[in-house]
């Protein structure tokens, strides 16, 4: 059996540190996804897509790892995209009117029809909620400046006001806030919390 860590293979873009803001480039890459509005800290909608992101995505890990290939990964860490119609209102205490799409990274040699099949097992296992809802879709991003906040989700202001100085001291902003989310908040203390801060640039 083949083990393969996707996260030690793509270092520079899922461990980063807290002290610089970078460039990075970013592949193409496919992604389990599920869209949705609201506050995440209060949205049922928002639990029920992380819970089936992650069914699916370990469902989609153990099948490869018993299947032909043979192979063994880590599932990769819950990523979001954030924004908001009125991008005025998306910077404020009202999380009411934000907008999300949150996603898990599927490695390369994972197959549509691998998917499918998780998706049926999954479906007709347990049937959650939000797996009507769910896709893969490919995802580009490209250029993109990016780095580490440390604590909880309600402080990143100044790290990602950071991140936008360094892209506008160089280019311009582009596409949407991206985070990706490296601890597990159920059980770490929120001041240890790690998340990458990303912002795509022209």
């Amino acid at each position: 059996m083949g083990k393969v860590d996707l996260k030690k293979e793509m270092e520079h873009l899922y461990q980063s540190s807290a002290k610089e803001v970078v460039q990075v480039d970013v592949p193409t890459m496919n992604y389990l996804m599920v869209d949705g509005e609201g506050d995440p800290n209060a949205s049922q909608a928002y639990s029920d897509a992380v819970e089936v992101l992650f069914m699916v995505s370990y469902a989609v890990k153990f099948m490869v790892k018993k299947g032909a290939s043979a192979i063994d990964y880590g599932v990769m860490p819950l990523e979001g995209l954030w924004w908001a119609d009125d991008m005025s209102k998306f910077t404020t205490t009202d999380k009411s009117n934000w907008k999300w799409t949150m996603m898990i990274m599927q490695p390369s040699f994972v197959t549509p029809g691998m998917i499918d099949s998780a998706i049926a097992d999954v479906k007709k296992k347990k049937n959650p909620t939000a797996i009507s809802k769910l896709r893969l879709e490919a995802f580009s991003e490209g250029r993109c400046a990016q780095t580490l906040h440390i604590g909880p989700f309600s402080e990143e202001g100044p790290t990602i006001e950071k991140v936008h100085q360094f892209v506008e001291s160089r280019s311009r902003l582009t596409g949407k806030h991206h985070e990706i989310y490296l601890s597990d908040i159920r059980k770490a203390d929120p001041s240890k919390w790690k998340t990458i801060i990303r912002q795509p640039m022209q």
